[in-house]
C-alpha cells in the first residue's frame, strides 16, 4: 500500500551558507540535509526538479527513499521541506536516515470509505472532519500511504474514533491516552428535511 521507494543521485555539499545556497538554485540544485541515527547531518544537495516532481507526486513524506551520495547509499525519510511562496519550487529538504527495523513518526492522511452506505449522511447529515491526518508511530520501511475510516451505519450524532479504523500491524497512533475523534455525521444547517426523515 505505500508508494514504490525511489532514489536520489545528490553530491556533499562544500561551502554551507547563505550565497552559496543562491549559486546552487542557479545551478538547479537545492541544499538538502541528512540527520540522525546518531550519526553527523550531511549537507549534499539534489537536482531541484526532481525533489519538487517527486513533492507534487504525492506521498512525499510517507516515502522512505534511496540518496545515493559519494558512493554510499542513505535510507532516508523526508523530514520537512520549504517551497519557495512564490515561484512553487523546492528550496530544502531536511531527510531522516533510516533503517528498516526504526519506527518513524509520520502524518498519514485518512480517507473516508462507504459514506454512501452511512444512513446519517442518506438523509442529509454532513460528515464533519475533525483530523483530515493522523500522527502514527510507523515501521520506517513500511509506513501506510493513508488509513481508512468507514462510514459504514453512521447515524447522525454518530462519531469515528481511532479506535474504529483498522492500522496496519506495528502502525500505532501518536496520541495513545485517549480514543481521539476522526470525524462526526452532523446536522445540516438547515435541520433534517420532514419526508426524508419519516
Amino acid at each position: 500500500m505505500s508508494h514504490v521507494s525511489y532514489e536520489l543521485k545528490a553530491e556533499l555539499r562544500e561551502r554551507v551558507g547563505k550565497g552559496s545556497s543562491r549559486e546552487l538554485r542557479r545551478n538547479g540544485l537545492i541544499p538538502a540535509v541528512i540527520y540522525g541515527d546518531k550519526q553527523a547531518p550531511i549537507s549534499i544537495t539534489l537536482p531541484v526538479k526532481e525533489v519538487t516532481q517527486k513533492i507534487h507526486a504525492g506521498g512525499f513524506m510517507t516515502t522512505v527513499a534511496t540518496i545515493e551520495v559519494d558512493g554510499q547509499k542513505i535510507s532516508v525519510l523526508p523530514k520537512d521541506y520549504q517551497l519557495d511562496p512564490v515561484r512553487d519550487f523546492t528550496m530544502h529538504v531536511d531527510f531522516l536516515r533510516v533503517s528498516a527495523d526504526m519506527k518513524v513518526t509520520v502524518e498519514v492522511p485518512v480517507h473516508f470509505v462507504n459514506e454512501e452506505k452511512s444512513p446519517g449522511i442518506k438523509v442529509g447529515g454532513v460528515l464533519n472532519i475533525v483530523r483530515h491526518a493522523v500522527e502514527l508511530h510507523c515501521p520506517a520501511n513500511d509506513i501506510p500511504e493513508f488509513i481508512s475510516a468507514d462510514l459504514n451505519g453512521l447515524k447522525i450524532g454518530d462519531a469515528i474514533h481511532i479506535s474504529h479504523v483498522k492500522l496496519p500491524a506495528g502502525v500505532t497512533p501518536v496520541i495513545a491516552d485517549r480514543d481521539f475523534t476522526i470525524a462526526t455525521i452532523v446536522a445540516p444547517a438547515g435541520g433534517i428535511k420532514e419526508e426524508t426523515a419519516e
